[in-house]
């Protein structure tokens, strides 16, 4: 569905509270718009500055009744599972992202500061979730990281794990581009683009549909929109290395079959059935967002990816 004006404008220019009563799937269709013409970094720059937001403005109170009375104990793992992934996601790229800063172009070096902000925001919202919300304690942040690494899925390891190679292979020589495709591909393509939209849209839709979790369903709305910069500004790299060197496209190629095989390599699922989804349905979701990110750069993939895909269930998301 093509994504008409009065609704990006909507998504654009609402402020935290505003969030709270935008449509999740208006946030991820944003996300694509426009495909043809990638925005501009310093045009990123200046959308992050006017879509800033503050954690702290946010009120938990009903979101912890909404826990404790609405929601069941499969709904709440669930939940937990999922949130989880994106806990400690967004806390590594915080600390991970900053090895690309060296060998990126000038523009882009501006806005990926943006960027990095937007992760420290994202880990503070879930710090306050995990605190507030699921009753965790500690007395800093990694303490309630710790105690939420329990509800981990398994699959956090691959994609995540291959992010940390990445970084130090890029501390180490930041100028290659072929790093630097393969680090985006695993970034920008699957964690960000691929698998956080995909399973954000899970618990947002669950928070909608279900009338729970207000807070939750602001402030992860509003790091969806963060995302949607980000994605948008990471394409457009992918795009600007292709146009160098088209032959860039063997990285993401490698890149994909390397993720794709972890995400077949593993003993157990996460149950979306309590949040209102069945695995068919997830898989459907996590394919799209795949060839939508693919298009924005204008890249297709050879028939073995194909199949590869189609036989992949996501159940984690970060970042």
């Amino acid at each position: 569905m093509t994504m008409t004006d009065d609704r990006i404008d909507t998504v654009e220019m609402t402020d935290l509270a505003g969030l709270g009563h935008t449509d999740i799937d208006d946030v991820l269709d944003y996300v694509h718009v426009p495909t043809a013409k990638l925005p501009g970094y310093l045009d990123l720059y200046d959308r992050y500055l006017r879509q800033r937001w503050n954690v702290n403005d946010l009120d938990f109170t009903q979101d912890r009744a909404d826990w404790a009375d609405k929601m069941n104990d499969d709904s709440r793992n669930s939940f937990l599972s999922i949130a989880s992934g994106f806990h400690h996601g967004e806390r590594q790229v915080e600390a991970e992202l900053a090895p690309l800063f060296f060998g990126i172009p000038e523009d882009y070096k501006v806005f990926l500061t943006s960027h990095l902000e937007d992760e420290a925001r994202h880990t503070v919202f879930f710090d306050r979730f995990y605190r507030d919300v699921v009753g965790l304690e500690g007395d800093g942040i990694m303490d309630v990281l710790d105690g939420s690494w329990g509800y981990i899925q398994e699959t956090f390891v691959g994609p995540f794990g291959l992010l940390a190679y990445l970084t130090d292979d890029l501390r180490r020589d930041p100028y290659n581009k072929h790093l630097q495709m393969k680090y985006a591909t695993t970034y920008m393509i699957w964690i960000e683009g691929v698998l956080a939209l995909s399973v954000m849209k899970i618990t947002l839709n669950y928070a909608r549909d279900f009338k729970v979790l207000p807070a939750y369903y602001t402030g992860f709305t509003a790091t969806c929109r963060d995302e949607a910069r980000h994605v948008q500004g990471g394409m457009r790299f992918v795009r600007q290395l292709l146009d160098e060197d088209p032959s860039y496209v063997t990285d993401i190629h490698d890149t994909l079959r390397t993720l794709l095989t972890m995400g077949a390599a593993r003993s157990g699922y996460v149950y979306y059935e309590p949040l209102g989804w069945s695995e068919e349905r997830v898989q459907a979701l996590f394919m799209d967002q795949l060839h939508k990110k693919l298009a924005m750069v204008g890249v297709s993939l050879p028939a073995d990816l194909e199949e590869m895909l189609s036989m992949v269930r996501p159940t984690l998301a970060g970042g």
